[in-house]
């Protein structure tokens, strides 16, 4: 699932190419919004929310999430799509432009004045306006012992990290992501390095968490499974790990940077 650097990626993206331009055409390939044509508009503007994509129609906003599989592309117009078109949930096109969502995990349409609706249970946005660090530092506390590495992904606490950044975030703060989260030291600093890491990122082609842009060595743990840690040299132990069966994410941790802390001691 994109990181929400990814997605502000997107938002600028879409915002540049669309708002301020009148829709000449809306067509959203979902059977509930199928009817659902907002030509002869004017986009108002395109923010991302967390994870979340808003795009502003008049009196109405187009909600996406790109979930695993789902991009927005942005073509001048009749130029070839670079994803087969059966894979198209949403086109919007202006007099010179198209934007295509992909593959979209969700595509819906929603009065504007109800977009707490959809995005009203997200927590502060790393990358928003509304980023408030002591409010994220207090939801991460709360989540008690909840492992950490499963509070980083939960989008209440604070909005916009990814499983990316959930193990370089833990990597960089020597915690074992499986820790309780009661028993991660100094909170405050988990929250203010996803934040800095987030912002470095937010205009970088390629996401880098280490400083090295070389390819193999742009990330601390994250896709290293059985590969020496940067740091140490310790392989990298790769798993699994959720707190729903079924709904497991990749982790990735060195055993010698990471110690596991238990309730126990």
């Amino acid at each position: 699932m994109p990181e929400g650097d990814t997605v502000w990626q997107a938002a600028r993206r879409l915002d540049a190419a669309l708002t301020g331009h009148i829709l000449t055409e809306c067509d959203i390939r979902v059977p509930r919004y199928a009817t659902v044509d907002l030509s002869g508009e004017t986009v108002d503007s395109v923010v991302s929310r967390g994870k979340h994509l808003l795009t502003r129609i008049g009196e109405y906003t187009i909600h996406t999430h790109l979930k695993m599989e789902g991009s927005w592309q942005v073509y001048p117009r009749g130029a070839r799509w670079r994803r087969p078109a059966h894979q198209a949930r949403i086109v919007l096109g202006t007099a010179d432009t198209v934007a295509v969502g992909f593959s979209l995990g969700i595509t819906e349409v929603v009065d504007r004045s109800d977009e707490e609706s959809v995005v009203g249970h997200l927590g502060p946005d790393l990358l928003g306006r509304d980023w408030d660090a002591a409010v994220a530092t207090s939801n991460l506390v709360a989540a008690g012992t909840r492992p950490i590495g499963e509070a980083l992904l939960d989008q209440r606490i604070m909005a916009g990290i990814g499983n990316v950044y959930r193990n370089e975030i833990c990597f960089l703060r020597g915690i074992d992501p499986r820790t309780p989260t009661d028993h991660v030291p100094n909170p405050s600093k988990m929250v203010d390095l996803a934040h800095r890491l987030l912002n470095a990122n937010r205009d970088r082609p390629v996401r880098v968490t280490t400083g090295d842009r070389r390819p193999g060595r742009r990330d601390w743990v994250y896709g290293r499974g059985g590969k020496p840690c940067l740091r140490c040299g310790t392989l990298i132990v790769a798993g699994e790990f959720g707190e729903e069966p079924g709904r497991e994410r990749s982790i990735f941790y060195c055993p010698n940077c990471q110690p596991l802390l238990r309730p126990d001691g």
